[in-house]
């Protein structure tokens, strides 16, 4: 039997109305969607270890005889426990399932059986192994060839389960469809980079992705770097490079707006609004933002500069560029405090220069918003900083410029369009202040010019960043004392607003509990994301004024909050945190000439992912090694939240783990797209049936 790859994943044996209807949810629907959902791990279960050679902690597979098979006893929380025991030569093995009354009757002595698991003392028999609930297959009639089976005997695919669909279940589903692939299957590279990279066929690649020769390399499995596995992850990284690259030509070819940018006019306009001497970084960035102004197509950069590194600066100063040309200028952030932020900012700067800077947020009364939107109509607003306000329908410009997009990776990409909408062409600036090692620039940003940062203004000091436990906080307290008592303040961040069935801290009853017990002589102030804007503003402005001491705040503060007189910071439940988020929040303290001190609290016996990510914040302030960390940690589409987008929704590959690859295919790419008809040819082949690559390159032409 044929495959037909667009058919639906129903008439696949094994897959009912409802396990279709589940696959569908998540982007399967199709017999060629759900090919491409491969394993994201491999277990090596070809050979047989003897029980009598087994070791606790390891994974092993195990051929064995039955020898009893009965539910021991009940336990409230684990249900019927199964108890099966087995032999082979050399020994006896007994297993264990939890809430197992389901195996009853499965099972009789005399059976061969195939079980694959962890290793483990036996708590009761200290002399004894076991395993707890294994894999198992049991071996009879064509099954009793461990060759024919997908659970032993070979390299075992493990797929991320999808709701009720298992594993094990995935495995027999995808088997019977490599089984069966059509002889014509489609290929969508072309011939000559396969022979070039001696790279397989793609049905060739997809068979050995999801059963692999029993002479692969487990490692190289692992580490996908199997031939199959670095074909699918080319071909993933080569069509989005081509259309990112077909994307960068046609924008190169739109008529754009060359502003005046060496007038002595301008010059002095912008030098007018610095308030201190620029670094030789923001020298060189504005430089080069400068020169696409003056170009007659459309600038589209990025800004890349760590936190406190001055990247508002040179944006208000590319601002000048274009109001004194006689543009408007629209700079929208993720959240209302960072678009205050930058509001106050340019009304600050801007003073001596006259210019009219505006605030437009969906949480202002509706009189203010009305009034806003008729300046920013009027072209009256010369500079509109503002939050997703800024993309609803009745907002209009007169003459827009230049979009400037911060923290850009908090936005999706139809947003950021529909921004560029409200003007012609205008030139474009995004910034973030979350360090992007190239190789995942090139992927997120591949169709933008790069600009970064890299030097901080001068006097800043690195804020010193310490672990300490719960049982320490007295001594924090007491470090939060001396600071104040220096004339200086403080943060404390929690991770939840108010207390919940997690049993972690909250900010409001810690709010209280601290101003009642540790610090009740100091002025403490509440800032989370529920309060009314007029009252965050209240809250922020005591604090920047001084007469707030120590602020007790949720992530709010992550973006736009800068107050240098802040030298210490403590983040409780630090290891709740991502690795990307405890940098930004460090990043609010060592804003000023002051030595500074970020301290996370969390137990000290924690292990895996979050005591490294603890252990990598107390070890360096390098935002591009804390990336990388990241990265390596959760992912791209995590990190920069465009999972949520479908920006980066690949099914294999990872930017950061497969950067070689992603070189490569960009090379590729921009090669083939210097002739469009056979890019644009290549495209159609761009699997046709997924539709989650579909929707992936309809972003990536979007932006």
């Amino acid at each position: 039997m044929a495959l037909d790859l667009k058919s639906s994943v129903g008439t696949v044996p094994r897959i009912g109305p409802q396990r279709a209807k589940l696959l569908a949810e998540h982007g399967l629907g199709t017999i060629g969607s759900l090919l491409n959902y491969l394993p994201f791990r491999y277990e090596d279960r070809v050979n047989f270890t003897p029980i009598a050679e087994l070791i606790p902690g390891s994974l092993a597979t195990v051929k064995a005889e039955v020898v009893s098979a009965n539910t021991v006893r009940f336990q409230r929380d684990r249900g019927a426990i199964f108890l099966l025991k087995l032999r082979d030569s050399s020994g006896f093995l007994s297993t264990r399932f939890f809430h197992g009354s389901y195996l009853q009757g499965r099972f009789t002595p005399g059976q061969q059986i195939v079980v694959h698991g962890k290793v483990e003392m036996d708590p009761y028999r200290s002399s004894r192994m076991e395993m707890i609930n294994p894999e198992f297959e049991v071996l009879t009639g064509s099954n009793s060839d461990p060759a024919n089976s997908t659970e032993v005997g070979r390299i075992v695919p493990i797929y991320q389960a999808i709701g009720a669909i298992s594993s094990r279940m995935l495995r027999r589903i995808l088997y019977w469809i490599v089984q069966n692939l059509p002889a014509n299957f489609p290929e969508t590279l072309p011939a000559d980079l396969l022979r070039k990279h001696k790279f397989p066929s793609r049905r060739e690649a997809l068979v050995a992705a999801h059963f692999p020769p029993p002479n692969e390399k487990i490692g190289d499995l692992n580490l996908f770097r199997s031939p199959a596995h670095r074909r699918l992850i080319f071909e993933e990284f080569f069509f989005f490079q081509l259309q990112v690259a077909a994307k960068r030509k046609y924008e190169r070819q739109q008529p754009g707006i060359p502003f005046q940018v060496r007038d002595d006019r301008i010059r002095q306009a912008v030098k007018r609004i610095l308030p201190f001497k620029p670094t030789g970084a923001q020298k060189r960035v504005l430089g080069e933002i400068a020169a696409d102004l003056e170009r007659p197509t459309p600038m589209n950069r990025l800004l890349e500069g760590e936190v406190g590194s001055g990247k508002t600066l040179v944006a208000l100063e590319a601002a000048v560029i274009a109001i004194e040309n006689g543009y408007q200028v629209v700079l929208m952030a993720p959240t209302e405090i960072l678009a205050a932020q930058h509001f106050l900012s340019a009304r600050r700067n801007f003073a001596a220069a006259g210019y009219r800077a505006e605030l437009l947020v969906s949480g202002m009364p509706r009189s203010e918003k009305l009034a806003a939107i008729e300046r920013i109509r009027s072209g009256e607003a010369q500079l509109v900083a503002g939050t997703h306000a800024l993309i609803e329908d009745p907002v209009g410009f007169k003459k827009l410029g230049l979009v400037i997009v911060d923290e850009q990776h908090r936005f999706g990409v139809l947003q950021r369009k529909r921004l560029m909408d409200k003007g012609v062409t205008p030139h474009i600036l995004v910034m973030t202040a979350t360090p992007i090692p190239r190789t995942l620039a090139l992927t997120l940003y591949g169709d933008l010019d790069i600009s970064v940062i890299d030097e901080m203004p001068p006097g800043r000091i690195p804020a010193k960043t310490r672990w300490r436990s719960d049982e320490e906080l007295a001594g924090v307290w007491e470090f939060i004392r001396r600071e104040v008592a220096k004339g200086r303040q403080a943060y404390i961040v929690y991770p939840v607003i108010e207390e919940s069935k997690a049993e972690l801290k909250a900010a409001t009853a810690e709010y209280q509990r601290l101003a009642k017990e540790a610090f009740p002589n100091l002025h403490l102030g509440l800032l989370h994301g529920r309060l009314k804007n007029t009252e965050k503003d209240a809250v922020m402005e005591q604090f920047r004024s001084g007469k707030t001491h120590i602020l007790v705040s949720t992530t709010v503060i992550e973006v736009g909050v800068d107050v240098p007189n802040v030298t210490a910071m403590v983040i409780e439940h630090a290891d709740r945190f991502g690795l990307a988020q405890l940098h930004q929040l460090r990043g609010r303290i060592g804003r000023g000439k002051e030595a500074s001190t970020c301290i996370l609290v969390a137990p000290k016996m924690i292990t895996g992912p979050a005591r490294e990510r603890l252990e990598t914040m107390c070890a360096t302030s390098d935002g591009f090694k804390i990336a990388e960390q990241d990265l390596r940690q959760r992912g791209p589409g995590e990190i920069f939240g465009t999972r949520q987008h479908g920006e980066m929704s690949f099914h294999i590959a990872h930017p950061l783990r497969d950067h070689q690859l992603l070189e490569l295919a960009r090379s590729e790419a921009l090669a083939i797209s210097e002739d469009p008809a056979r890019a644009e040819e290549l495209m159609k082949l761009a699997v046709p049936s997924d539709a989650i690559w579909k929707e992936r390159h309809q972003l990536a032409a979007v932006g």
